[in-house]
């Protein structure tokens, strides 16, 4: 019965994943990635590890590059390392920031 009652209790599904911030070079935008490590990770050719690959491009006409986020993780699939390539990758807090100037902006 608890079974059903989890099933249909009409809850919100919890979020599953990490999020990146990367701001493409040259742009104002950032854009958040979501890495689902229990499906999007693939396994590494020597089977020691997983990574995924992630593009990130903006939707403002003004910026047209893609930057490109490369995640390398451990057999137990702890983050290893972290490459990003024609971006940076900045902290949540400047998402934030950023996305509250484009509030402001549209008001």
């Amino acid at each position: 019965m608890e079974f059903f009652k989890k099933l249909f209790s009409g809850g919100a599904p919890k979020e599953r994943g990490q999020f990146y911030y990367v701001k493409p070079t040259g742009c104002t935008e950032i854009v958040r990635i979501r890495v689902d490590t229990m499906n999007e990770l693939s396994q590494n050719d020597d089977n020691e590890g997983y990574f995924v690959r992630k593009s990130a491009r903006g939707t403002d006409y003004k910026c047209t590059r893609t930057a490109e986020l490369l995640l390398e993780y451990d057999s137990q699939k702890r983050l290893k390392n972290t490459e990003i390539l024609g971006g940076t990758l900045v902290t949540e807090a400047d998402y934030e920031s950023w996305l509250q100037t484009q509030n402001q902006a549209s008001t």
